[in-house]
């Protein structure tokens, strides 16, 4: 019964796990497929071929974190003191950054 019990439960583990899931590739697969209708032959294959090869679009860049932004104007403030550093470090920090 223990054997029995064991099995199901790693069955079950394979079955939903999110990993044996769709892919991102079975998901091009299916939209270049879509997208094919109605092309046969030598231009279905080359269709297929351009499609499924193509890269994803770039996510777009995240916005810099309070801390990343302290760096990189904690880093290009090294040659300034005192007023002008304090200045300087302001006018950074509130600029908005891609």
């Amino acid at each position: 019964m223990k054997k029995l019990t064991g099995l199901a439960l790693l069955a079950c583990c394979f079955i939903f796990n999110p990993a044996f899931a769709e892919n991102s590739q079975q998901t091009k697969m299916a939209s270049c497929n879509k997208d094919a209708t109605g092309k046969t032959g030598d231009d279905r294959k080359a269709f297929m071929k351009d499609c499924l090869s193509a890269k994803p679009a770039a996510a777009p860049a995240a916005p810099m974190t309070q801390q990343e932004k302290m760096k990189s104007c904690n880093a290009s403030a090294t040659d300034k003191k005192g007023d002008d550093r304090k200045a300087y470090m302001k006018q950074c920090l509130s600029k908005p950054k891609a």
